[in-house]
């Protein structure tokens, strides 16, 4: 879920915010989505025990929110910062941690 809405938003909808370029490696970006995913997956099982569509949404757009931030921050620290880029990452970052935490809490639920 969460690589495919990274396709959707980065890929299709804003390509602008991350240009693809000729050093671009699917494998990469695929292990960086799962590694994410993984994260939210301990998060909601082992700590916060989330297994509702809600508080999926919830705490993935908040993990999301506050991972877009963080890593911003990195990635402007050592560039001129386009504040517009800045701030369309993080929301897009929160939109996808929400949605792949709502499925996450859905799939964790039904599981149980």
């Amino acid at each position: 879920m969460y690589w495919l809405l990274g396709w959707l938003f980065y890929g299709i909808l804003f390509p602008d915010i991350y240009p693809p370029g000729e050093e671009e490696n699917m494998v990469f970006i695929y292990l960086g989505c799962l590694t994410f995913a993984l994260l939210l997956g301990y998060i909601f099982t082992k700590w916060a025990g989330i297994s509702t569509l809600m508080s999926g949404l919830y705490a993935g757009a908040l993990i999301g929110f506050l991972y877009g931030l963080s890593m911003n921050f990195f990635m402007y620290s050592s560039m001129a910062p386009n504040m517009t880029n800045m701030l369309t990452d993080v929301v897009l970052n929160a939109i996808s941690g929400g949605v792949t935490g709502a499925v996450m809490g859905l799939v964790i639920g039904k599981m149980k």
